[in-house]
């Protein structure tokens, strides 16, 4: 006796990928928005470059330095005399608060140390001088 042989059908199993396409888009669009994006204050300045320079994690007062001379604290010009006060009243009570200070690449030096100076008569025990990280 023959037998035909019958041809049998075999069915491909396939998972449902729509679910998991929309739950792909969901965490992107998650990620995408509470990514952090580095904005700066608006204060057009070019920092000197350094290969050993670290990012800081704490709070810090940052006090901007233009290529013009012309000091910033908050995004507000300060004047020099002016700044003293202002540092004063910001590091008050808390004198191991990091001020940093970033300088223009083209500032004349006498001016970035005269606002280290400032900081430095206003209380603040930790200063630190921007770079930005060589490649």
């Amino acid at each position: 006796m023959l037998f035909a042989k019958k041809e049998r059908r075999f069915y491909q199993l396939q998972a449902p990928l729509t679910s998991l396409i929309d739950i792909v888009f969901l965490l992107l669009v998650y990620f995408l928005l509470t990514t952090n994006f580095m904005v700066d204050e608006g204060i057009n300045i070019k920092l000197p470059r350094a290969d050993a320079s670290a990012p800081q994690t704490s709070r810090e007062l940052t006090i901007f330095v233009d290529k013009d001379g012309g000091t910033f604290f908050d995004g507000k010009p300060v004047v020099l005399n002016a700044l003293l006060n202002v540092l004063e009243q910001h590091i008050a009570g808390q004198p191991d608060r990091l001020v940093v200070i970033k300088a223009d690449r083209a500032v004349v030096l006498d001016k970035a140390v005269k606002v280290m100076d400032i900081a430095k008569a206003a209380g603040a025990a930790r200063l630190a001088l921007a770079t930005e990280k060589d490649f």
